[in-house]
């Protein structure tokens, strides 16, 4: 297990938690982390930009002049790619941009990505916000004080509006729940705010419900 401080909103320490070697003590993989970020920006794109080929232009049924005599260079149709309204040579056409990659490895990177975050001292666990209305300029006084102002990403346990309203007007910030958390974002974002609660959650989530004792002793029951 790894000890980790809980900090308040100012910034001060609360108590320590023990964080899970499988969560947060990975070996730190560029190669796989490289791979996860490109599955997930492959799989954001729509694949929709489309052009025509010469054979799908309206058009193009007889010849633009004749063949000879006229001093020009001979063409056979205005549906050619040299004409302003003919066919787009090697377009881009709709497809699925998405690409393979393992379940376990996509787990397998996001707990990479959280290890190098706790490793690089990039990591922040705080006990709650403790707001009292939805205003920006307190959340960016606790964000100041956690030296995480200029770019955060805050993972709480659950969809907390107060949090959301109050930080979603601070370029560089952004809010998600424990479900959302990606490896893009994870390293897009210079700082990780969980909250406790979060923590718990993610590590819920990210352990294995099993391990092999306890499935033996379950067949065995």
């Amino acid at each position: 297990m790894i000890e980790f401080s809980v900090v308040d909103a100012s910034n001060q320490t609360l108590h320590a938690v023990n964080l899970s070697d499988h969560v947060f003590g990975c070996q730190v993989r560029g190669d796989l982390l490289t791979r996860v970020v490109h599955y997930q920006l492959a799989k954001r794109r729509s694949g929709t930009a489309s052009t025509k080929r010469r054979s799908e232009v309206n058009g193009g049924g007889r010849k633009p002049y004749r063949q000879k005599g006229t001093g020009n260079a001979r063409q056979g149709t205005n549906r050619a790619p040299q004409y302003r309204s003919g066919g787009v040579v090697f377009g881009p056409h709709p497809h699925d941009y998405a690409v393979k990659m393992n379940k376990k490895e996509r787990a397998l990177g996001l707990r990479t990505a959280l290890s190098a975050k706790r490793e690089a001292g990039e990591m922040i666990v705080l006990g709650e916000f403790a707001l009292v209305g939805i205003k920006t300029k307190p959340m960016l006084e606790i964000l100041t004080r956690l030296h995480a102002e200029k770019s955060a990403l805050v993972v709480l346990h659950e969809s907390d509006m107060m949090v959301e309203l109050s930080a979603r007007n601070l370029p560089g910030i952004t809010v998600m729940q424990v479900e959302g958390v990606n490896v893009y974002d994870l390293l897009v974002h210079e700082k990780l705010i969980l909250t406790e609660a979060a923590l718990v959650k993610l590590e819920a989530r990210l352990n294995p419900v099993k391990d092999a004792t306890e499935i033996g002793e379950g067949k065995a029951a």
